[in-house]
């Protein structure tokens, strides 16, 4: 177990890397002589025919809607399978990761709501509630053995409820106008889609197909489409497939012959794997190689001419880099207190605290949200405030982490 958490880990650093370079590129870009190169390539129109099928979207949307939409799938596997069989299974453990993400969620929000209380920027209080998985896991791998590895899963599951409080917030609070006959064709769909789970369905093909279905219908219902992701990752199975794998009694002689028995014993192996699990490996290095630099290079450009910065800004930055620490650290230290949830063997108050700055790096969910509550002025401000928050957060983060012993 602890192996593949630390390849999981590994990836997302990776990935965190290769995040902040695409979003370096795009603010540079944004601020360079090639500003109305960049600006335009976002509003380049991306349509898509099939039949009598017709959408029709600029590019920038494009990514937003549709490609993070299989970002919040990966999102909506990562939560079902913690919450079945991973840190989030065990109450205790996951009373901690949840009382901490709750803090790192109402605090921020309150620090944003008391410096834009019935200013124009009133609707971005959901901006700095969410944690960068993958630039926050980034940080810490760039650590090593210097940041344990309770504290590591600690910080992770604390993302991934994190996230999962992103996801119920935008579905409640950044919803358009319902569309009540898209909206139950949407119902119809997912109705499908637990019926190929309950029949015991196994292929990952039906649950595609009828997930871009579900994506169409929600996206027409006025309820953000990114949110049909995570609710096809919870009618995907995760029971682990009973069939035994044989075993040959003796090595064939031939080299080739013994490659192809070792290829179809590999195969049988991944098949045996839960439909839940394959996809979610097959989805894991498309999200943090591609689809996560592709939103941060069309959504981190923002032009400093003429930005004058105000209380959104303001509000992000202090909602980041100041609420999340104090909400994570609060929430924590109560539910220990009460009995609740208990402390990972080998971490202190010191390394809870240290997550929590770290946990501040809002970057990918915070964007995203800003997108939905802002257009011009107000949410280049809130970029403005999510970047340098997370930057801060960062660093402030890792200086304290590598005061930590080496494990």
């Amino acid at each position: 177990m602890k192996r593949l958490f630390e390849q999981f880990l590994e990836s997302e650093a990776k990935g965190g890397v290769l995040l902040f370079a695409a979003a370096l590129l795009a603010f540079a870009l944004s601020n360079s002589p090639a500003a109305d190169a960049y600006f335009a390539l976002r509003e380049i129109s991306v349509a898509v025919r099939f039949g009598g099928f017709h959408l029709e979207k600029d590019l920038l949307h494009f990514v937003n809607d549709f490609l993070m939409a299989i970002f919040f799938l990966l999102v909506g596997l990562e939560l079902k399978r913690e919450l079945l069989s991973g840190e989030l299974k065990e109450p205790r453990r996951a009373a901690l990761a949840i009382a901490a993400a709750l803090g790192g969620m109402v605090v921020p929000a309150l620090i944003y709501t008391a410096l834009n209380a019935g200013g124009p920027g009133a609707a971005g209080w959901g901006v700095p509630m969410a944690t960068d998985i993958a630039f926050a896991l980034g940080v810490v791998a760039l650590l090593g053995k210097r940041v344990p590895f309770a504290l590591k899963v600690f910080l992770t599951a604390l993302a991934i409820v994190d996230d999962l409080g992103a996801v119920l917030v935008i579905a409640f609070f950044y919803t358009a106008k319902l569309s009540l006959p898209a909206l139950l064709k949407a119902g119809l769909v997912y109705l499908g889609l637990l019926g190929l789970g309950r029949f015991g369905v196994r292929n990952l093909t039906p649950y595609l197909l009828l997930g871009l279905v579900l994506w169409y219908f929600i996206l027409k219902s006025g309820i953000h489409a990114t949110l049909a992701g995570v609710l096809l990752a919870f009618a995907i199975p995760i029971v682990v497939g009973r069939k035994a794998i044989p075993r040959p009694e003796t090595t064939p002689a031939d080299p080739e012959e013994a490659e192809a028995e070792l290829e179809q014993l590999e195969a049988e192996a991944a098949q045996a794997q839960s439909p839940l699990h394959r996809l979610e490996h097959l989805l894991h290095p498309w999200v943090a190689y591609g689809i996560l630099p592709v939103f941060a290079f069309m959504n981190a450009g923002v032009s400093l001419e003429a930005i004058a910065l105000g209380p959104v800004a303001w509000g992000a930055f202090w909602g980041l880099l100041l609420g999340k620490p104090m909400g994570i650290l609060a929430f924590s230290y109560l539910a220990v207190r009460t009995g609740l949830a208990r402390l990972p063997a080998g971490v202190g108050w010191y390394a809870i605290a240290s997550a929590g700055v770290v946990a501040g790096i809002g970057f990918t969910m915070a964007l995203f949200i800003a997108g939905l509550a802002f257009s011009g002025p107000l949410l280049d401000q809130a970029k403005i405030g999510v970047l340098s928050a997370s930057v801060a957060a960062a660093l402030l983060g890792a200086a304290m982490l590598y005061r930590l012993k080496p494990a």
